[in-house]
């Protein structure tokens, strides 16, 4: 089972220290944040795309390829990709590139992202939503299928017959489907042979079961094995020496963005109260020690079958010295932790 970390690269006011986080400096903490992920023995890395103040992650390939050659084996991932609203000729050549400067380790996780800042942005109507989508993702399938391209839709001028290069290292480059949790979603990546990301943030995991089946029976409908595809998770949470040291550290900013999110959306305030349903074991916020956290995920792995789970840090701006010592501790000690008890227990029959 895989374990990394997916974040947004939040570039706020910390609220317990009043610091301000620029974009360039929260910019440069990232590749650092990479490169740790890596020497910890973390898989996988991600970054999602988003065109808004608080976050310094609107061009997650130019981020992830200045960590590429300081790195050797972590899978550098958008987290997502907001393909509705990007160009899938520029999507696949900024991975490919990625691909190159990493020896292939890049991934594209596509999705339509949780904010809609991008849209008006680069030109597009909320009320092509689901067509944007649906369209663009055929277009970077055939891109990455296929060294010359002829295509036609109605979002974007037709190829005829036109190479995209570079070329990825890895043949095919990956491309992940993500879902906040539509099962529309989960059918369209099961039905075409992706690996599937689900943005768990809320209730409990244990309730995305029934996705998970109707991702595989879809695959398997369509041809597919169940058996060889992939399942990730992606879940806000935080890592520290013992677990009341995790959710002092983790509310206050954790707190702070949601409410800001809250506002926006028409959400009730984001309490303590909330926060602490949230941790318990069946909860969907993976905060605490080491061992608390990977007794989390292991229950993760048994309820829903996931392949590889990302870590989201963090929510809000937090001093950096505390994210680094979580990844840290994901990689050192969380990730030994599950990884010996899923290979003892899944080597076990009936077990």
């Amino acid at each position: 089972m895989e374990i990394g970390i997916s974040t947004f690269l939040e570039a706020t006011t910390d609220p317990v220290t009043g610091k301000a986080f620029n974009h360039a400096e929260r910019l440069r903490n990232a590749v650092e944040e990479i490169v740790l992920a890596d020497q910890v023995g973390l898989d996988v890395y991600g970054i999602g795309e988003h065109h808004r103040a608080d976050y310094a992650g609107s061009a997650p390939a130019v981020v992830l390829a200045a960590a590429a050659p300081m790195t050797k084996n972590i899978r550098l991932t958008s987290a997502v990709t907001v393909l509705s609203s990007d160009d899938p000729v520029r999507v696949y050549q900024a991975f490919s590139t990625l691909d190159g400067l990493s020896n292939g380790r890049a991934e594209i996780m596509a999705g339509r992202g949780s904010f809609i800042e991008s849209f008006p942005l680069f030109g597009y109507s909320l009320n092509d939503y689901d067509e944007l989508f649906e369209e663009k993702l055929e277009l970077l399938l055939k891109i990455r299928a296929s060294e010359k391209v002829s295509w036609q839709g109605g979002h974007r001028p037709a190829i005829n017959n036109l190479g995209v290069y570079p070329r990825a290292v890895q043949d095919p480059l990956p491309v992940w489907i993500a879902s906040g949790g539509n099962p529309e979603s989960a059918v369209r990546a099961g039905m075409l042979g992706l690996p599937i990301a689900f943005a768990i943030i809320g209730g409990m995991p244990e309730n995305f079961a029934p996705l998970v089946s109707l991702y595989k029976e879809a695959a398997a409908r369509a041809g597919h094995d169940p058996e060889k595809l992939q399942i990730a998770t992606h879940s806000h949470g935080f890592v520290a020496d013992t677990t009341e040291q995790a959710a002092d550290l983790f509310f206050p900013p954790t707190q702070a963005q949601m409410n800001v999110i809250g506002r926006e959306r028409g959400w009730s305030s984001y309490t303590r109260a909330t926060f602490d349903a949230a941790r318990t074991l069946r909860g969907a916020l993976y905060v605490g020690d080491p061992e608390f956290v990977a007794e989390k995920i292991i229950l993760l792995r048994k309820n829903l079958g996931v392949t590889r789970f990302f870590l989201h840090l963090n929510v809000g701006t937090m001093p950096h010295k505390e994210v680094l010592h979580a990844i840290e501790l994901l990689g050192t000690k969380v990730a030994p932790i599950v990884r010996n008890e899923l290979a003892k227990s899944e080597s076990t029959p009936n077990k």
